[in-house]
């Protein structure tokens, strides 16, 4: 198995809710750290979100370096990775290897037209 080049910075973020006063709830992304990552583009396709709109989705497989369970550097589905504007929502995440020196997170980036 190669080494992988994490030669991308990814910011790890986690949703946060907090009542909004009027019976629901607002939501916020607060970061968690900054890992490191290699980004392979697995497939795309264009889906549509509402009537006429378009919209771009793709698959992505993100390996990072890897952290125990439980610890907070650790992506989580639910989690999303930031770059720049760009956002990949985390799906799942396994072992990349058997001594666990990886992680392989698997994630959707949506684009809008």
């Amino acid at each position: 198995m190669k080494v992988p080049n994490l030669n991308r910075r990814l910011s790890l973020e986690e949703r946060q809710q907090s009542p909004d006063g009027a019976g629901g709830f607002s939501e916020a992304w607060t970061p968690l750290g900054t890992l490191w990552a290699e980004i392979d583009h697995r497939t795309g396709r264009e889906t549509a979100r509402r009537p006429a709109t378009a919209v771009s989705l793709t698959t992505l497989r993100i390996i990072v370096r890897g952290a125990p369970v439980g610890d907070p550097s650790r992506p989580k589905p639910e989690q999303r990775f930031r770059e720049g504007q760009r956002i990949y929502r985390i799906l799942a995440v396994a072992e990349r290897d058997p001594d666990a020196r990886f992680l392989t997170c698997f994630a959707d980036e949506e684009v809008g037209a």
